[in-house]
């Protein structure tokens, strides 16, 4: 594992970024790959069997992002809503491509039992950028609520507030990388003026619940599935995971609401964050995809069993 840098190159240690530092640092994002050959041609390629809708685009300097949601074909409103999201953080790419595999391989599985709504790339600068936050040096992920900073988050509520309050279950996908510890957590502290605390990146797949309204049998219904495609993360010597107590095997807690996350945006009894650790030698991206795909089967047919 790489070690984090003493300081960040951007910014003076113990002052937040002004107007100055977040340009240069959004002078320094490249576009590493493409949103519109890699998803929106994958979501192209599923119109013949699902709806697709356009429930916002982007507009950053002269780029356009379309964001685009896949709802069931056969949607009914006897029946409950179960929400899917990825990418959030554009450049945990097992999010994204996960939730499409879900869609392309498992979701007719579903079909006359639940309405099937489906955002898989939440945050497509991020994801040609290969970054974590937005252009305006701003986390989607912790923007989750009225009067958004974050156009992405802003956007995602607007798509589900017609169907907040009937949403069965919703899984929001993730990843934990090498490059959290890296490059994320020393520009968050460089940008909020505060020091740095190096920590550790934890090796396999864990979930987070919500602290709120706990359900720790749904999470190990996840955990028990997934396992079989790739090892969960084990507690480090404080039986924590990235600084949380580990509350269950492979599960820790925040309060999603509190933190803007998310997997906050419904009233859902059921909800989680995944975290996949793509890093690992011992996991490859198809089974980080496999991973995301198989928490959204094993999600759905616990939230079903358990209505």
């Amino acid at each position: 594992m790489n070690t984090a840098p003493a300081f960040y190159p951007i910014g003076t240690p113990g002052t937040p970024w002004g107007e100055a530092e977040r340009a240069e640092w959004l002078s320094r994002q490249a576009r590493q790959r493409s949103y519109e050959s890699e998803v929106l041609s994958a979501i192209e390629g599923l119109r013949p069997r699902f709806d697709v809708e356009e429930y916002g685009r982007l507009e950053y300097g002269d780029e356009r992002f379309p964001l685009l949601a896949i709802r069931s074909r056969d949607w009914r409103d006897d029946l409950p809503v179960v929400l899917v999201t990825g990418g959030v953080h554009g450049y945990e790419t097992s999010g994204v491509h996960g939730a499409l595999q879900f869609v392309d391989q498992h979701a007719a599985d579903y079909a006359g039992r639940v309405n099937l709504l489906v955002a898989p790339c939440v945050s497509p600068w991020g994801y040609e950028r290969i970054h974590r936050w937005n252009p305006n040096a701003i986390d989607p992920n912790r923007s989750f609520r009225e009067d958004s900073p974050a156009e992405e988050s802003a956007a995602l509520l607007r798509l589900v507030a017609p169907v907040r309050d009937r949403v069965l279950m919703h899984i929001d996908l993730h990843e934990t990388t090498d490059t959290d510890e890296t490059e994320f957590r020393p520009a968050l502290a460089a940008r909020d003026g505060k020091p740095f605390t190096p920590g550790g990146i934890p090796d396999g797949f864990y979930l987070v619940d919500d602290s709120e309204n706990p359900q720790p049998e749904f999470l190990q219904a996840v955990i028990a599935a997934v396992e079989k495609v790739t090892h969960i993360a084990p507690a480090d010597d404080n039986n924590e995971i990235i600084g949380s107590p580990v509350v269950a095997r492979g599960v820790i807690q925040y309060p999603l609401k509190q933190l803007g996350l998310c997997a906050s945006i419904t009233n859902a009894p059921y909800k989680t964050t995944t975290e996949v650790y793509p890093d690992s030698p011992r996991a490859t991206p198809e089974q980080c995809n496999e991973a995301q795909a198989v928490a959204v089967c094993a999600a759905i047919d616990y939230a079903l069993a358990h209505r």
